[in-house]
């Protein structure tokens, strides 16, 4: 599964917190998912920072 997140992003570093494999901070300030499919092992706490996001930033690409 691949992930993406979008200009609604508030750089709140939520995603990033829980599965930093997939979300990183950046340089702006607002995070980014990798550009790759996620790792199969990740893709449950990828999903859980997907419903976690205060502002629905984060989607399945």
């Amino acid at each position: 599964m691949k992930f993406f997140v979008n200009s609604n992003c508030i750089g709140c570093g939520m995603c990033e917190g829980i599965c930093p494999a997939v979300f990183h901070m950046t340089d702006e300030g607002v995070a980014k998912a990798i550009d790759t499919e996620a790792d199969p092992t990740m893709e449950g706490l990828a999903q859980e920072a997907m419903a976690g996001c205060p502002v629905g930033a984060i989607e399945e690409a």
